[in-house]
């Protein structure tokens, strides 16, 4: 019986682990893995940390080398795209980095193209007019996007930078633009930074970073972005029904991702989450494991992800912010009966002298961590030990 060939297309966090896992169960089985840039299994959670100098080269966020990934024996194309599937003829037509077309056959095929940035329908961001790197106006999600940045960081050497956008890249984007003696203004168009944690704890990173002198802006709706005669960019917004403005030198856009689905899917896998049920959570680790099973079900085998409990952690300067389970509305909509119960703390994890041990025999009193409540959901805050080494902390985990 000739060996099984597995192609899959998307060379991130899905595709590889589809490859390793198939190469695992059966060493004679070839997987080739076509990737549309050159950076396949590339950590684009730490891109931030290389735009700060935390991370000191750019190929120090491949979690593989090249000749890593040849070693297992799967076979990368790079610099190929996925042009059409043919599900009769089991072939997949690719462009070669020349351009030039080919065709792939294969037994199994996983689709893990992942996301891509989404670009908002705002004046000068959208449209065949929209401003773009050479403008000093910044996408931000993959390998090519990270090195127009460094580029633009070098020529303009902006003194001053608005981000758009305060999710996990925008918020570690703030920091490692202020590493680099950038005046940061942060643009939010919901109530709160953070909006993935509840607003309780969104409001102790948004003081975390206005006590880092980032300039925070919530409810705050950009209408508008345009280049001026100087170079410089202005940006019109909204806030509280005022019109507002402000002028930079350099702008990230970072609103969020959705699906690449122009082959046929991507990032819209659904993820069972176990309190929530079917939802949609596209994250580094649930890719990840995600890709596991589907690399083992192309094999002929069953698995079945266990689930998620969106687990999130994110460093913003000196503070770590972290959630799982559900925020209270999410509790209240489950339509379980549950009711949130809230507390709230504030840890501290720096070394301390160890206190003497209490005179009676009753036990201390616990307190639950901020958002803690009981239907199994907590998240909380807390300063990073100045003792403490502090290597670069994923935006997307999940258990």
């Amino acid at each position: 019986m000739p060996a099984r060939h597995i192609v899959a297309v998307g060379g991130s966090d899905a595709g590889i682990s589809a490859a390793l896992r198939a190469r695992e169960l059966d060493p004679t089985a070839q997987f080739t893995v076509v990737v549309a840039d050159a950076y396949p299994n590339f950590s684009i959670c730490g891109i931030p940390y290389y735009v700060s100098g935390e991370v000191t080269h750019w190929a120090d966020l491949a979690h593989r080398t090249a000749a890593d990934l040849a070693a297992t024996g799967m076979r990368v194309l790079t610099d190929a795209r996925a042009t059409r599937i043919n599900v009769d003829e089991h072939t997949l037509d690719i462009l070669d980095p020349a351009g030039a077309p080919q065709q792939l056959s294969y037994d199994a095929l996983i689709v893990g193209t992942g996301a891509i940035s989404a670009r908002p329908p705002i004046t000068g961001l959208s449209g065949p007019d929209a401003l773009g790197p050479a403008d000093g106006v910044h996408l931000f999600h993959s390998m090519g996007d990270t090195f127009a940045v460094m580029e633009s960081l070098t020529i303009r050497n902006p003194k001053t930078a608005a981000i758009i956008g305060a999710g996990y890249i925008g918020l570690e984007m703030a920091e490692a633009l202020t590493a680099r003696g950038i005046a940061v203004t942060q643009i939010e168009a919901l109530p709160e930074v953070l909006p993935t944690v509840d607003p309780g704890l969104g409001s102790l990173v948004h003081a975390e970073l206005q006590r880092n002198n980032v300039e925070v802006l919530t409810d705050t709706a950009v209408t508008a972005v345009a280049g001026t005669d100087t170079h410089t960019l202005t940006i019109t917004a909204t806030h509280h029904g005022e019109t507002i403005t402000r002028t930079v030198d350099f702008v990230l856009v970072v609103v969020g991702v959705r699906p690449d689905a122009e082959l046929a899917a991507g990032d819209c896998v659904h993820t069972h989450h176990r309190l929530m049920g079917v939802t949609w959570l596209p994250l580094g680790t649930t890719a990840h494991k995600q890709g596991r099973i589907a690399g083992e079900n192309a094999l002929g085998g069953n698995a079945r992800f266990a689930g998620s409990l969106g687990t999130q952690v994110v460093k913003v300067f000196d503070l770590v912010a972290a959630r799982t389970g559900l925020r209270d509305h999410e509790a209240s909509a489950a339509g379980r009966g549950w009711t949130p119960v809230t507390t709230q703390s504030a840890p501290d994890d720096r070394p301390t002298t160890p206190a003497p041990p209490p005179s009676t025999s009753e036990s201390p009193p616990t307190t639950r961590p901020a958002g803690c409540s009981e239907h199994n959901s907590s998240a909380t805050a807390a300063p990073k030990s100045p003792s403490a080494s502090t290597p670069t902390p994923p935006h997307c985990f999940t258990p």
